[in-house]
C-alpha cells in the first residue's frame, strides 16, 4: 500500500490543510493520544483473531452486530480500551469462557470504551471478549479521504454500499483495538447480512453463504487467513456479478476474483486484465504476493478506491490514468489504470509491511507510489519509468516534514506520496545497481513479512542491505523540507571538478554517480566542504545539471571559476 484528492492527485485536498502555520497550531488532545498510543489499557493484551458480524439497515442507514475478539494476555490488566466512534454505541460486553459467559461493566469516554474485568487473567492465557453494538455509523463525506460508510445506489437504483476508513479508523463502523501496531496474527472472519437480492464482498475467501429464507436475507461469510490491519477490513454490498481467473505466480496458483455491477462486466473484463501484468511486475520487484491463501480481488465501489487487503476496491470508471488524467504530466501515467496499480501496490507496502504508528505512513505511501514507477518501467522501459518519477515531483509541496508526530494518530505531511517515491528513486540511483536494489526490496518484504514496523526499521534495513549508511539521507528527506543543492565548479586549468552540498542538514552525504558513454564516476560530496575529482580531456560535459536532477531529487548549481578552490 498507497490516497487523497479528486483530479489533482491522491492528496491535494489535504496538502492545503498541511501548511506550516496550521501544523504549528495543531494541539493534540487526550482523545488523540488515546487513539494514537499504546497505553496501559491496550498494552496488556494482544489481538489474535477478529470475528465480526454486521447487519446493516439500508433504509435507515444504521448497523447492528457484534464482534468476538480473541486475544492473548501479555501482562496483568483489568481494564481494556476498546475503540468505537460516536454515535455508534456498545450495548453489552461479555467475557466468553468455555464454561460460562460473564457480563462486563464498561463506561464511555468519547470514542473510547473502558471495559472492566473483575480479576486479572492468567498471563499467557487465550481469551475472548464479545461486544454487541449498534447505531448510525458516520457517513462518508468524501471517500476515501474523509471516510465512513457510503450509502448510494447504482444506475438501476439498487443499493451500492461500501466502507472506507484509513486514517479515520476501523472503529468508525465496528468496535476494535484501533491501532496499526496490533494486527490479528490468525486473521479474521467477516459475516455481513444483506437482503437476498444483494451480496457482500469482503476480505479473504468466501467460506459460506447462509440463506435466511424467513427474513429474505443472506449472510455472506468471508475468512481471512493472514494478519490484517483493521482499516483493511471492509464491507461492500451491491448487486454484484463475479468473474474469475488465476495467476501462476511465484508461490503457485493465485486465485483472482472480480466483482462489478452487472452493466459494467464487459468493460471490466477488458480493464481488469491489467491485474495480471501488475502482479507479475510486483512479484518480480517486490517478492511473492503476500496473501496467496486469501486470494486477490478487485471490487467495484461507489468511490475512487482503497487498498483493502486481498479485496482492493475500485472506482476509477474503467479508465487509464487517475480518472483519465496523468498525475505525472508525462503521458506515461495514461498507459495504465492508476487505482489498479497503486492500490494493489499496497498489498506489499501497507498490508504486508504495516507501520506501527501513523506517523510513519510514508512507508505505505512512498513505496507504493514508487511501484507506479516500477510498473511504468515494466510496460515501457526504464527511461519511461524515470520520466514518470521525475514528472510527479511537481506534486511535492515541501510544506511539512513527511514523518508526523508519534503517539497521536498523526499521518505527517502529505509529501509522503510523491516525495517519498522520489526519495526511493534517489537512493536507487545512488546505489547504481538495480540488481542490488531489487534484491533489497524483495528481502525487505521477506524479512518484514506480515509484520508491523517503524520507519527506523526500514531505514536501517536499507542501509545494511546496500552497504552504505543512508541515515542522513533519510533524515534530510523525511524529517526536513529543504531540497539539497549540489554545487559544482569545473576548473578547466586544473582539470578538476569541485563539488559540495548546501541547503541541507549537517552530515548529509548522498553519493552521486555521473555516467558518460565510456565511464562513470561516483562522488561523495560533503556539506560546505569542497572536494574534487580529476577530469580528463573530453569528460567536461558529463556533469550535466539537468541529467543529474533527472535522477536525483536535488537541485544543481554551477559556480564560476574562482580562486577559492
Amino acid at each position: 500500500m498507497q490516497k487523497r484528492i479528486v483530479l489533482l492527485g491522491f492528496l491535494a485536498i489535504l496538502i492545503v490543510n498541511d501548511s506550516i502555520a496550521q501544523r504549528a497550531e495543531k494541539k493534540y488532545s487526550r482523545a488523540d493520544t488515546l487513539r494514537g498510543s499504546i497505553g496501559a489499557e491496550r498494552a496488556w493484551w494482544d489481538i489474535k483473531f477478529y470475528d465480526l458480524h454486521v447487519t446493516p439497515n439500508i433504509k435507515e442507514k444504521t448497523i447492528q452486530g457484534f464482534v468476538d475478539i480473541s486475544y492473548q494476555v501479555l501482562q496483568k490488566g483489568k481494564t481494556m480500551q476498546i475503540d468505537l466512534q460516536q454515535p455508534l454505541a456498545i450495548d453489552s460486553a461479555f467475557d466468553i469462557d468455555k464454561k460460562k459467559s460473564i457480563s462486563l461493566n464498561f463506561e464511555r469516554e468519547g470514542n473510547v470504551y473502558w471495559i472492566h474485568f473483575p480479576t486479572n487473567a492468567k498471563i499467557g492465557s487465550a481469551k475472548i471478549i464479545r461486544l454487541y453494538y449498534k447505531g448510525i455509523p458516520q457517513e462518508a463525506k468524501n471517500p476515501p479521504w474523509d471516510g465512513g460508510v457510503t450509502w448510494s445506489k447504482d444506475n438501476l437504483g439498487n443499493p451500492f454500499i461500501s466502507t472506507s476508513c484509513q486514517g479515520l479508523g476501523a472503529s468508525i463502523w465496528w468496535p476494535c483495538k484501533d491501532h496499526q501496531s496490533d494486527e490479528p496474527e490468525d486473521g479474521a472472519s467477516v459475516s455481513i447480512t444483506t437482503p437476498d437480492s444483494l451480496m457482500d464482498v469482503s476480505n479473504g475467501q468466501l467460506k459460506q453463504v447462509i440463506d435466511l429464507k424467513e427474513t429474505h436475507q443472506k449472510t455472506w461469510v468471508w475468512e481471512v487467513k493472514n494478519p490484517i490491519n483493521n482499516y483493511s477490513l471492509s464491507m461492500n454490498i451491491a448487486k454484484y456479478e463475479n468473474f474469475s481467473d488465476t495467476l501462476q505466480g511465484e508461490a503457485g496458483v493465485l486465485p483472482l476474483n472480480f466483482y462489478v455491477l452487472g452493466d459494467h462486466v464487459s468493460e471490466a473484463k477488458v480493464q481488469f486484465q491489467q491485474a495480471k501484468s501488475m502482479l507479475h511486475c510486483f512479484e518480480f520487484w517486490l517478492g511473492k504476493y503476500p496473501f496467496y491463501e486469501d486470494g486477490y480481488k478487485l471490487i467495484e465501489v461507489p468511490y475512487l478506491g482503497m487498498e483493502h487487503q486481498s479485496a482492493v476496491t475500485y472506482g476509477n470508471k474503467f479508465k487509464n490514468g487517475y480518472l483519465g488524467r496523468d498525475l505525472s504530466g508525462t503521458g506515461w501515467g495514461l498507459k495504465w489504470d492508476f487505482i489498479i496499480i497503486h492500490e494493489s501496490g499496497h498489498e506489499w507496502f501497507g498490508n504486508n509491511i504495516t507501520t506501527k504508528d501513523m506517523a510513519d505512513m510514508w512507508i505505505h505511501e512512498g513505496f507504493t507510489n514508487f511501484t507506479e514507477t516500477l510498473y511504468t518501467q515494466w510496460l515501457s522501459g526504464k527511461q519511461a519509468g524515470f520520466e514518470y518519477n521525475f514528472g510527479i515531483r511537481k506534486n511535492i509541496s515541501n510544506r511539512a516534514p513527511i514523518i508526523g508526530k508519534y503517539g497521536v494518530n498523526s499521518e505527517g505531511g502529505n509529501d509522503k506520496y510523491y516525495k517519498g517515491s522520489n526519495l526511493i528513486q534517489t537512493i536507487r540511483n545512488s546505489i547504481d545497481d538495480d540488481s542490488l536494489f531489487r534484491q533489497t526490496l524483495r528481502n525487505m518484504n521477506a524479512v518484514f513479512y506480515h509484520k508491523t514496523v517503524m520507519s527506523a526499521d526500514i531505514e536501517t534495513f536499507i542501509s545494511k542491505s546496500v552497504g552504505f549508511n543512508y541515515q542522513k539521507v533519510f533524515d534530510q528527506y523525511l524529517r526536513n523540507t529543504s531540497i539539497p543543492v549540489l554545487e559544482l565548479s569545473y576548473q578547466k586549468e586544473k582539470k578538476k571538478l569541485f563539488f559540495r552540498w548546501s541547503n541541507c542538514i549537517e552530515g548529509f552525504d548522498l553519493p552521486i554517480t555521473f555516467k558518460t558513454d565510456k565511464d562513470k564516476k561516483k562522488i561523495a560530496p560533503q556539506k560546505n566542504n569542497w572536494n574534487s575529482i580529476d577530469i580528463t580531456e573530453g569528460e567536461e560535459g558529463f556533469f550535466n545539471p539537468a541529467a543529474i536532477e533527472f535522477k536525483y531529487y536535488i537541485k544543481v548549481k554551477e559556480l564560476a571559476s574562482t580562486d577559492s578552490f
